[in-house]
């Protein structure tokens, strides 16, 4: 492998928590982070900071062994209107500073106040610079879909941000030299207003990760007899579906089917899906841990699972996917271009339905449980779908797209 070359700057909007003297980091962005340096001669990344304890599944950057060419640059976090004027100013300038001095400016975008991936793609505009801009959900349609849940006061502000979060959208990505735009359902909705458009595709796995050949096989033999396991990983939120979830875990229960079921993942509809649990009678067969901090775990519980159900409702590329199907799960879920693009290479590793309709996924799960041979096929189809999803490949190829379009 050649020597890498030039220097990156990237936002990247998981956010770092300073307490105590020490700076934390979630895990999987310590990945992230360190592929970005293994690319590039020299990566910095802006990154927002909050100013108090981390919440479980960060690490102390001391123990992170980041890689000594990366620079962290921590900006505030500002989503309050009043916090954003105030540290407009001084942001904006230590950005373009860094713009000025970095070959290959890629900013990741989403939301309204406060997104500094937005400032710096205008910034670098103004100093007529070649930049990408990166986005996994098409926010402004997330936001439109949460102005229908929560709190009064949330839902309002939801309401009121849609529109010009669109707007924002649309300017930042038309000034764009090349959008990158993670999953196909991201890519489609996006891809119009770019001047020029690339799908890709952000996942953490490592090659490692991957189910292998022989554990797959063990697997499907495994998966013969017994419980049909079903498993979802995310969090609990209106925008992953969570009540069509156990919809379809209800469906399923009438139709006789012996099946366990978890949800890995905290939120604010946990609680709900908790009593919905209650009230289904799925208590014996459907457990809510929430969130596990252990990434191994994650994974265990993937490649034990023989089905992955998922939900979601707004036009998003949740990473859960592709992990499902490195994991040698199939998928059986929501239609869209996502899920549909991830499995084109062996379309048995997938059974898509209509959003919403619980009877016909509690059949496709009910069809699956009845032929096991289907269901080890769908295994070995799963896999198969699976190969290249991996930090080292996706992050090399993203390298490439900038170094082309950028250099």
């Amino acid at each position: 492998m050649p020597e890498p070359t030039g220097r990156v700057l990237v936002y990247a909007p998981v956010s770092l928590f300073d307490h105590d003297g020490r700076r934390y980091i979630e895990d999987q962005a310590i990945i992230g982070l360190r592929r970005w340096a293994e690319n590039f001669a020299r990566a910095d990344v802006l990154m927002p900071v909050a100013h108090m304890p981390p919440p479980a599944g960060w690490t102390d950057a001391r123990d992170a062994a980041l890689p000594a060419n990366l620079v962290l640059h921590p900006l505030p976090i500002a989503w309050r209107p009043d916090q954003f004027l105030r540290a407009y100013r001084p942001t904006r300038a230590r950005i373009a500073a860094l713009i000025r001095d970095c070959d290959y400016p890629c900013f990741a975008i989403g939301g309204l106040f406060g997104d500094w991936g937005a400032v710096a793609a205008f910034e670098a505009a103004r100093q007529n610079r070649r930049f990408a801009i990166w986005t996994d959900r098409v926010e402004s349609e997330v936001t439109r879909h949460g102005a229908h849940h929560g709190p009064w006061r949330a839902r309002l502000r939801k309401r009121l941000y849609r529109r010009p979060m669109a707007a924002l959208e649309r300017a930042v990505i038309s000034r764009a030299t090349l959008g990158l735009f993670h999953g196909r359902e991201t890519y489609e909705a996006y891809a119009p207003y770019a001047r020029a458009a690339e799908l890709v595709h952000d996942i953490l796995l490592e090659k490692s990760d991957r189910i292998d050949a022989d554990a797959l096989t063990a697997k499907q033999a495994e998966a013969r007899l017994g419980p049909l396991r079903i498993i979802y990983a995310g969090r609990a939120e209106a925008m992953k579906g969570p009540m069509d979830w156990i919809d379809t875990l209800a469906a399923l229960k009438t139709r006789g089917v012996a099946f366990r079921a978890k949800w890995l993942g905290d939120g604010a509809e946990r609680p709900a899906m908790q009593a919905a649990v209650a009230r289904a009678g799925l208590s014996d067969a459907v457990s809510l841990p929430g969130f596990v901090a252990d990434r191994a775990a994650v994974l265990r519980s993937l490649r034990a699972a023989h089905v992955f159900l998922f939900c979601h409702r707004t036009p998003e590329s949740p990473r859960c996917l592709i992990e499902a199907l490195a994991s040698g799960t199939p998928l059986l879920g929501h239609d869209g271009a996502y899920a549909r693009d991830l499995v084109s290479r062996d379309p048995r590793a997938a059974r898509l339905f209509p959003m919403g309709d619980a009877a016909a996924m509690a059949a496709g799960l009910a069809a699956f449980d009845t032929d096991r041979t289907a269901l080890a096929g769908a295994m070995a189809a799963a896999r198969t779908c699976g190969e290249g999803f991996d930090s080292e490949t996706v992050f090399a190829h993203r390298a490439e797209l900038l170094r082309r379009y950028l250099g």
